[in-house]
């Protein structure tokens, strides 16, 4: 799509595509939140003509292009000590937490201490380090679940180790999904749980979840177009045999 484009023409598929790309740029640099993101790329694959398409990015830096401010727009893969930004040192912004016959959360942007204790009877928790900043290098998160549970959700990357002991319960590891990443934190899960049980997985982000799913989108798009430009060639190529026939 090119800024000089009538307002009126109608938008390909492949234009449709390029605002999309710029949206996924835009969320993961931090310039739209999950709510913009989402609400834009809805108007984006509704938009049937250059003029409902140009609006869309219109505060957003086209992909490629030069920043006022020397910042790379290129994605590439993240560099070693990347993790450095989220060990901040200091004490920890929550200590502990319990639930009985009640529940816990701590999830978002929360600095996790050197040492966390939690403890959940008859009701359940959930510890969420995937936007979490870390005390310290290497962190021990000790839960004590007694007919109740506790779930702790680690990012890809971080390395888990876990040393709890069940009780007529269980610790669940997660799913090994390759190496720790350089500078990652070092995750300890102990504790306790009777009758009860302490599950640990790893997840992506929300974001991170959809810009994945709109990798495979545009994935599944650009597989459609190959069919299409295949089935195209063999029409062509049916086309021009029937006319060397004729012509003899």
């Amino acid at each position: 799509m090119t800024d000089d484009a009538s307002p009126d023409l109608r938008a390909s598929d492949s234009d449709r595509e390029r605002v999309a790309e710029v949206l996924r740029d835009a969320l993961a640099e931090g310039r739209l939140d999950m709510a913009e993101f989402e609400e834009r790329l809805e108007a984006t694959y509704k938009a049937r003509t250059y003029g409902e398409l140009a609006p869309i990015t219109r505060d957003l830096p086209a992909s490629g292009a030069p920043a006022p401010a020397p910042v790379s727009f290129t994605k590439e893969p993240a560099p070693s000590g990347s993790w450095a930004g989220r060990i901040v040192g200091g004490e920890g912004s929550s200590a502990g937490a319990v639930a009985i016959m009640s529940g816990f959360q701590r999830k978002g942007r929360w600095t996790v201490p050197k040492r966390f204790n939690c403890f959940a009877f008859w009701g359940g928790g959930e510890i969420d380090l995937r936007e979490a900043d870390f005390a310290d290098r290497e962190v021990e998160i000790n839960c004590v679940a007694i007919m109740g549970g506790v779930q702790v959700i680690v990012p890809p990357g971080v390395e888990v180790v876990v040393r709890g002991i069940g009780i007529m319960g269980g610790f669940d590891h997660p799913r090994d999904d390759g190496p720790p990443e350089p500078g990652a934190p070092r995750v300890v899960i102990g504790g306790l749980a009777f009758w009860g049980g302490v599950d640990v997985t790893r997840k992506l982000t929300r974001a991170e979840q959809q810009l994945l799913k709109e990798q495979r989108r545009r994935e599944k798009l650009e597989r459609r177009e190959s069919r299409q430009e295949l089935h195209q060639a063999r029409r062509e190529e049916r086309r021009e045999e029937r006319e060397r026939r004729r012509g003899y």
